[in-house]
């Protein structure tokens, strides 16, 4: 056997070790080279990245095929390292990814449009917890800062009109901090105020329930001041609404009539960001009304009189008889509403931070004025701030949010619209040649005096709330919410003797001033435990929580009379006479748990468990809690394998349903108690107190079942999405005041009624891509409703005082009328049939026909068109309706009022056709009472539909020429600008002429980010 050693084989190892070596060295000779070569290709590319919006912060850039990539910072800007053949990969959520060869460029611009692919992926607030837009199972409509930026509006209800199926929002009045009222898939209770749905602020209840007084507020808003008006607009970041059992079940006895939830904007990391944004708008009616001239309404008023057998005009008839002059014209919609509103608008925000912490301060300030004559203004100064923060083991979270809003309207004492339209077309001028009221030797009834009385609203409100988090091993993480909200308002109203007419002889003693103070001052707690694992195909995320909530409100008004003198009308105590109108305090306590189960198979079976168990105080001993759930499930068919592969056609389907049971507790505090009011007399010199409430401890709950089915499709790579929702809600349990005997002397009993009360509905949500290229995007959305409501179920109806509002088997939103059988063509009076034919017009024989005021359908079509930098997006709102005729907003024809010019078509001129009746200036009793019923009868009604271009925006990013860290953007935008209707009226949308209808608005606005 040979031995081998090293000595005798150091010959062919030294080759080979030289080899080795020589052939090192020539692998490294060839990497330095290549690295040579590399660094002579490679180069730094540097650019921006931007939407139709502006500069896109947080786009990540991708060298493709590598692990080198790069995130733009808060101006959109890049910068990474590249060869000339590289491709750059841009991608961001829900926008369409882009792929850019670098080639010889080394400065890239890159724009990016929103892609429908993706949205399904965006992350929706359910309130308690956060869903995938495509794993919910659920119904949630959502519109966010990008839609409600392009509206100069004071509301958030008014930036969500036509954008979202199964919300109906109308607006009562234009003037700042009017009421809207929002259904959300229908009316639930036969109460009016038990209609509205739950609103969330960043985790804390907001009461929709005005602190008002009506006694303070009557003519200015339609009704009172509506506290949703105080939320800055310009704060929030998106708006959901939650409309199905599945969504609102985990709010149990608050989630009836659906919750809205509002979140208000957060930092964001990265470089510190200013933005500063400015608008100017202007604000007109949509229209006038087409009124009588003062030849045509002479003639209706001569031949008024003429009819009545009066010959020689009463001293009052001023208009007539030679007080005024007869060949004068005014156009007293000009005058009086004719004016231009301006609103003046700047926000200012800095946001910024580092990974583990961001924050956000920003602040608004707002000017508005009306287009009534005078010096009326809504003032809102807003204040928001934010602040997040993550621990670097990523185990603990806090999140702070406070916003504050203080408003300050000041309107006239009176709203002028009415005034508008019944003034007669010759009253004399406003002011005499002095400059002075002029009030026409007492003739004349200045509507201008009532600019001389005043309202004064001032509104404060504070929202805070506080999140913590700690992750737990094993998937666990506990949570708390702590909420507080604080809302002030206080009324004045100042009647001065100085708005009635000086020949009168009033004095101060006649000056009367009403004032409201009311509070409401809110906590709530919610500790929370969540869990979630996932294993292969299986997912499983479970919540439990539980609610503390304690609420208080106050409220104190009086009225003021008689002043030695206007200067100390500001104080009450000067005054001789003082009735206080309402002294109460009230306090609401809610206890609750609830509990979520998600499970997901294979990322296409879902299913959903809610449930919550209530405890209100607003209910008796025996019925303060209940229990509320529901279930939703969803099958995702498009991820099964059948479909999944090589479907170039439908790209998401998803089948999903729920069933569940909410309640309802807006009754308001104390209503199953006997309660009591000081009386106003007094006995022997002693205060007493009167009964004003009957105990019941019965008072429960109402109850809504509510059931719905839904399809989500996606077509062509989802570049057309289609949603359709059938849905039914069952209203029971109703609480209402059930009218007792007067002998009882009460007027109701609060109870639960046996009542059942159904909404039904047909909502389609479409949304498509129609173009799409490197530079233009053209996308649309479409939102249709088809509601149906019905009274299902009214126990002895007929024997209650409600006979003559409901009719089972029809909607709630009937009005009972008469029904128009024409003009007597003997009398040339109108004429309604006698139902029971007892020789007599009654209410209770003869208001037989009906009409349905609930829109027939409603919904909105929204289209947006990109072009580089230049963005259009416009909004049409639509709604198929019936609505009160103009004729039943004015007096009798013939009386001192003006008229719609469709009341020169009269009897006896145009025979039993005519669209009138004979004049009379309101002496004929005949006349009087026969106008009467035609008001209430069905010849009233009128088409109220319209289609409206709701808003329109117009946008530029101007390029970043001068410096990449600034951005400017330029813009116009509209409100109400076009309406399309038949009706008659001022506008479609309120049919009143008792208020200023909703403005069409002009906006120019820059906005500057650096």
């Amino acid at each position: 056997m040979k031995n081998l050693s090293f000595n005798k084989g150091r010959p062919h190892c030294l080759c080979i070790f030289i080899f080795a070596v020589l052939l090192s060295n020539q692998i490294n000779a060839s990497e330095l080279k290549f690295g040579s070569c590399l660094e002579q290709m490679q180069q730094q590319i540097t650019g921006t990245v931007t939407d139709a919006s502006g500069p896109l912060p947080g786009v990540t850039v991708i060298v493709k095929a590598t692990n080198v990539s790069t995130v733009t910072d808060e101006k959109g800007n890049f910068s990474i390292a590249a060869n000339s053949d590289d491709i750059l990969v841009f991608s961001f959520l829900s926008y369409a990814s882009q792929e850019i060869i670098v080639g010889s460029e080394t400065s890239i611009k890159v724009l990016l449009s929103e892609d429908s692919t993706t949205l399904k992926e965006v992350t929706i607030n359910a309130g308690y917890y956060s869903v995938k837009d495509k794993d919910r199972t659920g119904s949630i409509a959502r519109i966010t800062s990008k839609d409600i930026e392009k509206q100069p509006v004071t509301n958030p209800l008014a930036s969500m009109q036509g954008r979202m199926s199964g919300v109906n929002i109308s607006q009562s009045a234009g003037t700042p901090g009017s009421g809207f009222s929002i259904q959300i898939r229908g009316i639930n209770s036969l109460r009016g105020d038990g209609n509205d749905p739950l609103y969330i602020v960043n985790g804390v209840p907001y009461a929709s329930q005005s602190l008002g007084n009506s006694d303070v507020s009557a003519g200015q808003f339609g009704g009172l001041s509506n506290p949703i008006s105080n939320i800055n607009p310009a704060d929030i970041e998106s708006i959901e609404v939650l409309k199905d059992a599945d969504a609102t079940a985990i709010y149990g006895s608050r989630g009836a009539n659906g919750v809205v939830l509002i979140t208000t904007k957060k930092g964001k990391s990265g470089r510190t960001k200013f933005d500063v944004q400015t608008y100017t708008t202007i604000g007109k009616i949509t229209k006038k009304m087409d009124l009588l001239n003062t030849q045509q309404y002479l003639a209706i008023r001569s031949e008024a009189f003429a009819n009545d057998g009066i010959s020689d005009y009463p001293d009052d008839a001023y208009d007539i008889n030679g007080t005024w002059d007869q060949s004068r014209y005014t156009d007293w919609q000009k005058e009086l509403i004719g004016g231009t509103a301006n609103i003046y608008n700047t926000q200012f925000s800095v946001s910024g931070g580092s990974a583990g912490t961001q924050f956000l301060l920003s602040g608004t300030y707002r000017k508005e004025t009306t287009v009534f004559p005078g010096d009326a203004h809504f003032y809102r100064g807003a204040v928001s701030a934010n602040i997040t923060h993550r621990s670097e083991d990523d185990k603990f979270s806090l999140t702070f949010t406070a916003n504050y809003t203080g408003d300050k309207n000041t309107l006239p004492g009176t709203d002028l619209t009415r005034l508008a339209y019944t003034l007669a077309p010759n009253a004399p001028a406003l002011y005499d040649p002095s400059g002075n009221l002029n009030w026409e030797n007492g003739s004349f009834e200045n509507p201008l005096s009532y600019l001389n009385g005043t309202y004064i609203n001032s509104a404060n409100t504070l929202l805070a709330n506080a999140l913590l988090s700690y992750k737990l091993p094993a998937g666990f993480e506990v949570r708390t919410s702590l909420g507080f909200s604080d809302a002030q308002l206080s009324e004045e109203r100042s009647l001065p003797n100085t708005m009635y007419n000086p020949f009168y002889g009033l004095t101060s003693d006649a000056s009367e001033m009403v004032v409201n103070d009311g509070k409401r001052r809110s906590w709530i707690v919610e500790p929370q435990l969540n869990w979630q694992k996932k294993w292969q195909n299986f997912q499983i995320n479970v919540l439990a929580g539980t609610t503390f909530q304690m609420q208080k409100q106050k409220a104190f008004a009086l009225d003021a009379y008689g002043f030695a003198s206007n200067a100390l009308m500001n104080s009450v105590a000067a005054a001789t006479t003082i009735t206080v109108l309402n002294d109460s305090q009230s306090e609401y306590k809610y206890n609750a748990v609830f509990g979520r189960i998600n499970l997901s198979l294979k990322d296409r079976y879902i299913l959903n468990i809610t449930g919550r168990r209530d405890g209100s105080s607003r209910f008796g001993p025996g019925n303060r809690f209940a229990n509320f759930g529901a279930l939703g499930a969803a099958w995702i068919f498009s991820n099964e394998s059948l479909l999944s592969k090589d479907n170039s056609i439908l790209s998401f389907g998803k089948l999903r349903a729920s069933y569940g049971i909410t309640g309802n507790d807006q009754i308001g505090d104390y209503q199953y108690l006997d309660t009591y009011q000081v009386t106003p007399n007094l006995y022997d010199g002693v205060v007493g107190i009167q009964p004003t409430r009957l105990f019941n401890p019965d008072f429960g709950w109402e109850t809504n079942k509510k059931l719905e089915a839904a399809i989500e499709l996606g077509f062509l790579k989802d570049q057309i999405f289609i949603t359709a929702a059938y849905f039914q809600n069952r209203s029971s349990n109703q609480l209402v005041g059930i009218p007792l005997p007067a002998t009882t002397g009460f007027p109701s009993l609060q109870s639960n009624l046996d009542a059942t009360v159904q909404n039904t509905g047909l909502e389609l949500d479409l949304r498509s891509v129609n173009l799409k290229s490197e530079n233009f995007t053209w996308t649309t959305s479409l939102n249709f409703t088809l509601p149906k409501n019905k009274l299902l179920a009214f126990p002895d109806l007929d024997a209650s005082t409600y006979k003559n509002k409901f009719i089972i088997g029809q909607s709630i939103y009937i009005r009972k009328l008469y029904h128009y059988t024409g003009l007597d063509p003997a009398t040339g009076l109108y004429t309604v049939e006698d139902v029971n034919s007892d020789g007599k017009i009654t209410a209770a024989g003869d208001l037989k026909s009906f009409i349905d005021f609930s829109p027939k359908y409603y919904g909105g079509i929204t289209n947006q068109l990109s072009y580089k930098n230049l963005t259009l997006d416009f909004l049409f709102q639509f709604v198929k309706q019936k609505g009160a005729g103009t004729a039943s907003l004015f007096p009798v024809a013939g009386s001192f009022s003006n008229q719609p010019v469709q009341a020169m078509n009269h009897f006896p001129q145009d025979g039993t056709n005519a669209a009138n009746q004979l004049y009379t200036t309101g002496v004929n009793a005949d006349a009087l009472s026969a106008n009467d019923n035609y008001t209430l009868s069905d010849a009233m009604i009128q088409d109220a539909s319209f289609i409206r271009l709701k808003s329109l925006s117009l946008s530029y990013t101007i390029p970043l020429l001068w410096s990449k860290n600034v951005s400017t953007k330029i813009y116009v935008q509209g409100q109400n600008l076009l309406t399309f209707t038949k009706y008659k009226g001022a506008d479609p949308e309120n049919q009143s002429a008792n208020y200023i209808p909703p403005l069409k608005q002009f906006t120019l606005g820059v906005q500057l980010t650096f």
